[in-house]
């Protein structure tokens, strides 16, 4: 009897704190109307506060890059905030250098408004729009990667260069309550200005590729936002050197797509890696660019090759295959996708290689 006694009344406490809880949060983390003043009042806006500066900008059409949807994972939603908003977060930290934090540089998806706040927001970030689009077309790559194709609304058009992204919006299902948001490369080319198509390989629980890989049917509607990154080609070089893996291989395919048909004179060489054959996907595409624009070499190279795979061509890891073609980063150019693993392996060997850091493009995503 006493045991329950206990029971009971430890019970009865933590249902009253439960509910002071959320009364405190209800009238005392009630900020009222905030506005946010944007580039010296060049715009203003008024929200309400105690949302995140990511979501109450998108709520009023101004779209930050986020890959991660606003989950601090990414890091990529930085925005110059001029007036106090708070000591930087813990989670923030691991995203921003000595010199961005002095310089009032915050991940807009962990700063709350609280109250009214000032920020800086590059011109280019306003070119940034909302698409509705219908899924036209769903290909199969591999096991675990689809290949999308979304159209555009009549009369609306995208301007983007060859390597951006696009974030798309999951809706609820099953038993997620909650949207996510998500980023995807744009395996497309440019003057494809009507529609977007987009790489998505399967993450295991995954809000977003569940949603998109289990859900989303031909002739369905999604929402999707963009162009961003500035993971694109530059022109100052004398080769291009690419290397990717999985769904990676969307922001390269536009990029070698984009150089074909602008006619521009350069040597591109494109390492793929993959664990299998079975891994590898859009090769007779390739191949069919190898035999038409001969400056343009495929190179596919499997790090555990099965006996029934039958594989004849390059084995081992991409990084290493790459030296056996290219023997100097000198005037040449290097673009990277694929995990952050793979990417700071090849970092490390295009470094030693003499590829200038800054010659060195990535999406870690």
């Amino acid at each position: 009897m006493e045991i329950l006694k206990t029971i009971l009344s430890v019970t009865g406490i933590s249902t009253v704190l439960t509910v002071l809880i959320i009364i405190a949060e209800r009238f005392l983390n009630n900020y009222g109307e905030c506005k946010i003043d944007i580039n010296d009042s060049e715009k203003e806006l008024t929200v309400d506060g105690g949302s995140s500066l990511l979501s109450s900008l998108a709520s009023n059409k101004i779209f930050i890059p986020s890959a991660c949807g606003g989950k601090a994972t990414c890091g990529l939603c930085k925005i110059k905030v001029l007036s106090d908003v708070g000591p930087v977060l813990p989670t923030e930290e691991p995203f921003l250098t000595p010199e961005e934090i002095k310089d009032g540089i915050r991940l807009s998806c962990q700063v709350k408004i609280k109250k009214d706040i000032k920020v800086s927001i590059p011109e280019e970030l306003f070119n940034i729009k909302e698409y509705h689009a219908t899924v036209s077309r769903i290909s199969d790559m591999t096991h675990d990667i689809k290949e999308y194709r979304l159209e555009f609304d009549a009369g609306e058009e995208i301007k983007f260069k060859a390597g951006q992204y696009m974030q798309i919006e999951s809706k609820p299902y099953g038993k997620i309550k909650e949207k996510a948001v998500r980023a995807y490369s744009i395996s497309s080319v440019p003057s494809d200005t009507k529609a977007v198509e987009l790489i998505i390989r399967r993450v295991p629980g995954g809000l977003c590729t569940t949603y998109m890989h289990d859900h989303i049917k031909e002739g369905d509607r999604v929402r999707i936002t963009g162009p961003y990154g500035d993971f694109y080609r530059r022109d100052d070089s004398d080769q291009y050197v690419f290397m990717a893996g999985g769904s990676g291989m969307a922001p390269i395919k536009s990029i070698a797509m984009d150089i074909i048909e602008k006619g521009i004179d350069k040597e591109m060489f494109f390492f793929f890696g993959a664990v299998g054959k079975k891994d590898l996907y859009h090769t007779e595409f390739f191949r069919n660019l190898e035999k038409e624009y001969p400056k343009f070499k495929y190179i596919p190279a499997l790090s555990n090759a099965a006996p029934e795979d039958n594989w004849e061509g390059e084995t081992g890891l991409v990084t290493d295959v790459m030296k056996n073609y290219i023997d100097t980063g000198s005037g040449k150019h290097a673009y990277l996708c694929g995990s952050p693993g793979m990417i700071n392996a090849c970092i490390k060997v295009l470094v030693s290689m003499d590829f200038k850091e800054e010659s060195i493009y990535y999406d870690k995503f």
